[in-house]
């Protein structure tokens, strides 16, 4: 976590929400009955923020300034958009639809990382979760590389839900994993595609993997059984870049 997108004590944190600046997660700490606290909890709700609970201890070792007062906000690197955003770029630009969903992410060097092989890649945008993921904070947009300047990024509570979603609008949902349908290879990817890239270690969740209308694996030939997320990302993105460019 950057020390430049740390907000910290009640008046910080509040003056920020009613700026309109664009907040990742706040953090309160547990079972206080503060109503200054409870006032920034239900604004931050509203405001789009998630909202976490903590012990005192976790709180002082994030802490900047050591006196955070029981709330530490981590300020988003720039604002969200929506995947309705997302799709009406792609519309503009009369192009099928090219979108990356990231299902679990916790690492923000692995999130930057992925937005910058989307955006390397010509994806209309990245789809992240509010809860169980990383955030567009300071770390994961210096891990794109400025790529995250250039990319819409969407934030929506529910994964599986945008998906179905993208599927109501003609958008095939392709997801990834060990001992998947088919190799990656012989995978048609042509057409509007939204691409879900999996957790670090779990790689996609149960409901995620029921919303894709294919699962694919990447071939491995070495004794390692697995890739990096962004690697992986990577393999994939491109060879989608090379099926719309045949």
């Amino acid at each position: 976590m950057s020390e430049e997108n740390i907000i910290e004590g009640k008046n910080a944190v509040t003056e920020a929400i009613r700026a309109g600046r664009p907040l990742d997660k706040v953090y309160l700490v547990r079972g206080s009955a503060d109503k200054a606290l409870a006032f920034i909890a239900s604004s931050a709700r509203a405001a789009g923020a998630v909202v976490t609970e903590c012990d005192r201890r976790k709180l002082d070792a994030m802490s900047v300034t050591h006196a955070h007062q029981g709330v530490i906000a981590v300020a988003a690197a720039r604002e969200y958009c929506t995947v309705e955003d997302i799709l009406a770029h792609a519309d503009a630009l009369g192009e099928d639809p090219f979108v990356v969903v990231c299902d679990g992410l916790e690492d923000p060097r692995n999130l930057g990382a992925v937005i910058r092989c989307a955006e390397c890649a010509g994806a209309h945008g990245v789809v992240i979760g509010k809860h169980r993921s990383a955030g567009l904070t300071a770390a994961a947009d210096k891990a794109s590389a400025g790529a995250a300047e250039h990319m819409l990024i969407a934030r929506v509570p529910n994964i599986a839900a945008a998906l179905e979603a993208m599927k109501k609008r003609g958008i095939w949902i392709y997801g990834a994993e060990a001992g998947g349908d088919s190799p990656l290879w012989r995978t048609d990817m042509k057409g509007p595609v939204c691409l879900v890239i999996g957790s670090e270690g779990a790689g996609m969740s149960r409901l995620v993997r029921e919303c894709c209308d294919f699962v694919m694996s990447i071939p491995l030939m070495g004794r390692v059984n697995s890739l990096n997320a962004s690697a992986a990302a990577a393999v994939l993105l491109y060879e989608i870049v090379r099926q719309r460019h045949e």
